[in-house]
């Protein structure tokens, strides 16, 4: 006869007798997610609602109330955000949290498969290939896997790492992948599977996993072996997820699994900031999350701690659009402010005018300039504004994007430029002649000489025992520079007439983005409409970079902290005082790529959502209303479709008015705002 034990069934113990404050020191919504028992919950987090400290709180209450450091999970999508919550957290309570295990889930991954790789048919002492080194491994596998292109472009190392991604991080097919993100690459289809096969194999005949490898292999490793997967859900007790809006397929499979024995999973985020389809985030796992999880619950959490209710009300007035959601409202005591403004202006050069103009009046109050910032869909889209700030030396600091004379295609561009303004300049001219088929360094280096030794003139091509193989190519850029410098005309016809021999260039060396690209320097020659001097121009474009990339800056020596220049992708968790909102253009945001694609653009919706909330105080979101197209010419604009149904009394129309420089508030309640006349305009 066996024997028999009973346990008392495990109570946790009342918050009264807790030794940190829970209910004081948390709002309602915040005390019922730190505090409340097991089984799978989703925490739908509004911006600005404190999910942080939420998480914070739930780690210290879980580990007060008994639970084992060791079995509790707390996975994150960086490194730095989750040993700030375990110290934060051992701070609150005592030393026991930092034995939380917590990491990313790549790092999660790696610890499992080091223990177990060998029921892979892997070494415990196996290699992880950052994407450069994946790439550089494609690239020794494509030479030996007999794969012919006959004659045509096959997609290059980097994009092929890229594609390979998007087929783990998706659960996609190469044939699915290459039709949404590389359809020219489509007639490869065959090739490219072939060789996503050999690759594979290769890495594991020399023991190699690439970064996405972890969480594939570890979802192999809990599917093969179900013993092993049991034994590692056992000591997960308690799972915390943040940011799960952002997980991809493989991501969102690891949580269910780690879940699987105690089946106490809290996943905390934010549907309306899921922003990062391109990266392999996959919207459907957040909301899906209470169809998943059997009897799951979803809370809430809405009262926001950043912004005043006016600048909320924009953000719920844009949720309300969105078709696939949560329902919730952000609310918050902080009242009074002003309205957010709807600022049309003229054109580019205006809004970057008005712009500036209001960051320094708000200097001025004793707003400093690392409490503002300016948002944008695309990099190039603050190209404009980066001149207008380098007039007025308002520092700054850019992210999520190449300042413009960073940027590769817009250096040649502008090296064309330079060599017609100088001919003596042997920096330009080795970029120019380097993009000439047939010639690398010394054969350049070798131009470059005879260039420097013929003093009448550098742009004839004189008898001299060139090449063959590049001899026609140096002709045409002979020709192009002659004739471009030459002609008695303006910046604007010089860069069209340079583009005209170019964009063949463009195609051939960037294929893979051209197109991208070309957008660019579409907007390179709208900015050069305000320029009477190819020599103004070049010394305006060529500002030398604040080469920063972090957001924590530090206090530049004998300056102050810059301003903030961002993509909206990139200023996701940030917040400010001031926020500008730029280029709010249908075809900019949304994305003209999205159009016709539902999924796409409720995606820009929430893009918007997010530049939104990130401000505290003040918000102004301002479009130019007439811009340049070439081919096309000069056209008028469209505001963001998203802005059609937001009504005044929550967006404040605001006008430009043009008039000498005085002492002006930034915003008076007025819907008028002062533009200061200007030399250059």
């Amino acid at each position: 006869m066996s024997r028999r034990f009973i346990l008392t069934k495990e109570e946790a113990l009342p918050v009264s007798r807790l030794s940190i404050a829970y209910e004081d020191e948390l709002n309602e919504q915040q005390f019922e997610v730190a505090t409340m028992g097991g089984g799978p919950v989703l925490v739908v987090a509004g911006a600005g609602t404190g999910k942080t400290r939420t998480l914070i709180y739930r780690v210290a209450y879980l580990v007060e109330t008994g639970v084992a450091p060791e079995h509790i999970v707390l996975l994150t999508f960086t490194r730095r955000s989750s040993n700030e919550m375990l110290n934060r957290a051992a701070g609150l309570l005592d030393g026991r949290c930092k034995r939380v295990r917590g990491g990313t889930f790549h790092a999660f991954c790696l610890t499992i498969l080091k223990q177990y790789a060998a029921k892979l048919g892997y070494p415990s002492n196996f290699t992880i290939l950052d994407a450069s080194d994946a790439a550089d491994v494609i690239d020794v596998v494509r030479a030996t896997s007999s794969i012919k292109t006959n004659g045509k472009r096959f997609p290059r190392k980097g994009t092929l790492q890229s594609i390979f991604s998007a087929v783990r991080n998706r659960g996609i097919r190469i044939d699915q992948a290459l039709e949404t993100g590389y359809p020219q690459f489509g007639p490869f289809t065959k090739e490219i599977e072939l060789l996503f096969e050999n690759y594979s194999v290769y890495k594991k005949e020399h023991g190699l996993m690439d970064y996405d490898d972890l969480l594939i292999m570890t979802l192999k490793l809990f599917t093969e072996e179900p013993a092993v997967l049991r034994e590692i859900a056992l000591t997960c007790r308690h799972v915390l997820v943040d940011e799960y809006q952002d997980t991809n397929r493989a991501q969102a499979l690891i949580v269910k699994a780690l879940a699987s024995v105690h089946g106490n999973v809290m996943a905390v985020g934010d549907d309306a900031q899921s922003i990062y389809r391109f990266r392999g985030a996959d919207f459907k796992n957040i909301l899906g999350f209470p169809a998943e999880f059997s009897r799951a619950r979803v809370l809430k959490l809405e009262h926001n701690y950043r912004s005043t209710q006016r600048i909320l009300d924009l953000a719920n007035q844009l949720l309300s659009q969105a078709k696939k959601k949560f329902d919730k409202q952000l609310f918050t005591l902080k009242v009074g402010g002003d309205l957010p403004g709807l600022v049309p202006a003229p054109d580019d050069r205006f809004e970057s005018r008005f712009v500036a103009q209001l960051i320094l009046q708000f200097r001025e109050q004793g707003i400093s300039l690392r409490e503002m910032a300016v948002l944008f869909r695309n990099g190039h889209n603050s190209f404009d504004l980066e001149i207008e700030l380098g007039r007025k030396n308002i520092p700054f600091v850019k992210y999520g994007g190449l300042k413009l004379a960073e940027a590769a295609h817009i250096k040649d561009v502008l090296a064309y430029l330079k060599v017609i303004e100088n001919p003596r300049d042997t920096v330009a001219w080795n970029r120019i002649l380097q993009l000439l088929e047939g010639v690398g360094p010394k054969t350049a280096g070798t131009i470059i000489e005879w260039i420097e030794a013929d003093q009448d003139d550098s742009f004839e091509l004189k008898e001299r025992p060139f090449s063959a193989a590049y001899i026609e190519s140096l002709r045409a850029l002979f020709v192009m520079l002659r004739s471009v410098k030459k002609a008695d005309s303006t910046p604007t016809s010089q860069i069209e007439a340079i583009l005209s021999y170019y964009l063949p260039v463009l195609k051939r060396v960037y294929y893979e983005d051209f197109q991208k690209r070309e957008q660019d320097l579409e907007h390179l020659v709208g900015l050069t409409l305000s320029f009477s001097k190819r020599s103004e121009l070049l010394d305006s474009l060529v500002l030398d970079p604040i080469e920063l990339t972090v957001i924590d800056v530090e206090e530049v020596k004998d300056d102050e902290p810059p301003l903030t220049l961002s993509t909206i992708h990139s200023a996701k968790g940030l917040e400010f005082k001031v926020v500008f909102v730029i280029h709010a253009l249908d075809g900019i945001i949304p994305s003209s790529y999205s159009v016709g694609d539902d999924e796409s653009i409720e995606e820009e919706l929430r893009l918007l959502y997010v530049a939104v909330t990130r401000a505290a105080d003040y918000l102004y979101i301002s479009y130019p209303s007439l811009q340049y197209r070439r081919f096309d010419g000069q056209y008028f604009t469209r505001p963001s479709r998203f802005l059609d149904q937001i009504p005044e009394h929550i967006l404040e129309p605001c006008s430009l008015v043009e008039q000498e420089p005085t002492e002006l508030p930034p915003h008076t309640g007025s819907n008028q705002l002062s533009s200061n006349t200007s030399n250059n305009h």
